[in-house]
Formats: C-alpha cells, sequence, structure tokens
C-alpha cells in the first residue's frame, strides 16, 4: 500500500514539473540577430531563462516611454548558446540577441562570458574607451563631444573577472553599442 502511494505521489510530481517547464518555453526562428515568435514546430527552437547566470533579470525603459521593458538572459536548447530577451512593456514586441547570432556586429554571438548584467541608467554619461587599435584609452584621451548621455536607460553586460563589456541602448529605434575596456 504504502509503495503504492510513493509510485503515485512521485507520477504527480513528475507530471506537474513538465507541466511548468512547457509554461516557460517559447518557440523562435532565427533571424539575423533578432528573433521572432513562431509556430512551425520544424524550424522551432526552445528558449529558456539562463540558470547559469547570477542575475538573469533587469528591468529598464529602454524606449523612453516609462513602461519597464524585461530583459532576460536566455539560452536556445538547439545552440545551446545564451542571449538576450528584452520584452518591451507595451507588450507589442519582443526582441532577440546572440542565441548563436553577431550581436550588433561585436564579434561574439552569445553572452556565457557576462558576469555584470545591470541597468545602464538614463542621462548618464558613456563613451568607447577603446581606440580603433583595439587599446583601452583613458578618460582623459576621451574627447567630451565623444560621450553618449543616454536619453532612456539601456543594458550594461561586462565581464566580471576580466577587462570587456559595453552597454547597449537603443537610438531612434535601433540597438547600438558603446565599448567599454
Amino acid at each position: 500500500m504504502k509503495f503504492s502511494i510513493l509510485i503515485i505521489t512521485t507520477l504527480l510530481f513528475i507530471s506537474c514539473k513538465k507541466e511548468d517547464k512547457q509554461q516557460t518555453e517559447i518557440k523562435t526562428v532565427k533571424t539575423d540577430s533578432i528573433q521572432k515568435p513562431i509556430e512551425d514546430k520544424n524550424k522551432a527552437d526552445t528558449i529558456v531563462i539562463s540558470t547559469k547566470h547570477k542575475v538573469n533579470k533587469i528591468v529598464c525603459d529602454l524606449d523612453g516611454d516609462n513602461i519597464n521593458e524585461t530583459v532576460e538572459i536566455v539560452r536556445s536548447t538547439k545552440s545551446g548558446k545564451s542571449g538576450l530577451r528584452i520584452t518591451f512593456g507595451n507588450g507589442n514586441k519582443t526582441d532577440y540577441l546572440g542565441l548563436g547570432n553577431n550581436v550588433l556586429k561585436q564579434g561574439f554571438d552569445e553572452i556565457d562570458w557576462v558576469g555584470i548584467f545591470e541597468k545602464a541608467p538614463k542621462n548618464e554619461l558613456y563613451w568607447n574607451n577603446v581606440n580603433d587599435d583595439g587599446e583601452i584609452m583613458a578618460d582623459e584621451e576621451i574627447k567630451e563631444e565623444d560621450k553618449i548621455k543616454l536619453l532612456n536607460d539601456g543594458i550594461y553586460i561586462h565581464a566580471e573577472e576580466s577587462c570587456g563589456g559595453g552597454v547597449i541602448y537603443l537610438k531612434d529605434g535601433k540597438y547600438e553599442w558603446i565599448q567599454q575596456e
């Protein structure tokens, strides 16, 4: 009798876990560096929240409409690569960066290297501090006109233990990159 109860309890637990997992999955297809949800299961890729990153979700107002977007570090189960899922606060749009696609022409297609993931607050000054030769420039070498004041929030991603990262922000509806170290 006890054995039967144990089996039934285990089966119920397993079926509940499967239902929870299915509710968090989104089907997508890759298109350039941005992905869109689709229904065609033959071309589908399952996107799940990354468990590799300590912080995998931030909220910020990327588009300046005073409604926060949700930015999550996610992983493609098909490619095994990570990226960003940006769900706009108005609910009308979701963008994907990475997941095996080049991120804003920066030479990387996933963000497993990210150790720091946080909001880059609006009205702060940021600048590219790496010159064309790949050398890090001192703050006094940066011209004042090359500094960018974010009109809206951005996304700050950076390697935790080494140099490298940047700020992703929206400018005129397009994603832009500011190289930091």
